[in-house]
């Protein structure tokens, strides 16, 4: 008899975040993203055809990824917004200035602080300002991470999501891998807040946030004294 493995139609509000990435099966149970440390008018051709083997391997989503902050928020959200997708493939060469893969796998690993920072992570700027935590919740119980940092084989890549296609668990690397259907929860169709549009000057700690708050305050309340 045929295993039935669940799988829901997704919102028409899906992917809420555009970026630069390319929408494959939506009934996918994986999601790729190719670390970028180039700026985005140097992408190398290898780069590009890392997204494009991975959509046509068959992922839901296949993109890059430049940053540990604006840029892994989108990514949160377009994957939340499909219960459908259980695991996320990180690729490509890490970043040195933005420690991606390395932020992804400690934000599996340990989540974040009570300031929305990502921990363990040595990155610049590892915020997360503009998305509830409740979405970086459902994030790291929705989906497991694949983490293949300085992976930019092609073979691995495609190896990685046809095993995640696998009505039986399958061995690759050290995971064990297969189709476990679609998350039970509803799905969380919601876009950045634009709150923090640059987090490398976001406050650090709870000295810098009551710094920042005297000085909103102080705007605040000569703003007002203008007005009269």
């Amino acid at each position: 008899m045929e295993k039935k493995i669940r799988k829901i139609k997704v919102s028409e509000k899906y992917p809420p975040e555009e970026g630069c990435y390319l929408r494959g099966n939506d009934f996918s149970p994986v999601a790729v993203a190719v670390i970028l440390k180039w700026r985005r008018d140097e992408v190398p051709e290898s780069i590009e055809q890392l997204v494009r083997v991975g959509l046509e391997s068959g992922a839901a989503l296949s993109g890059t990824l430049q940053t540990e902050n604006v840029g892994l928020e989108k990514v949160i959200c377009n994957i939340i917004a499909n219960p459908n997708i259980r695991y996320l493939v990180v690729c490509g060469p890490e970043s040195p200035g933005h420690l991606v893969g390395e932020s992804i796998n400690a934000l599996y690993k340990n989540g974040i602080d009570a300031h929305k920072r990502i921990i363990g992570t040595g990155a610049p700027a590892p915020f997360l300002f503009n998305i509830p935590s409740e979405w970086i919740d459902r994030l790291r119980k929705q989906t497991r991470l694949i983490d293949l940092t300085n992976e930019g084989s092609p073979d691995v890549i495609r190896e990685a999501v046809w095993s995640c296609y696998q009505e039986e668990p399958v061995k690759f690397k050290e995971y064990e891998l297969f189709d476990t259907g679609a998350f039970e929860e509803e799905p969380i169709c919601g876009k950045i807040t634009w709150r923090v549009t640059n987090p490398a000057y976001a406050p650090k700690d709870e000295k810098e946030q009551a710094a920042l708050e005297k000085m909103q305050a102080l705007i605040k309340k000569l703003k007002q004294r203008g007005k009269k």
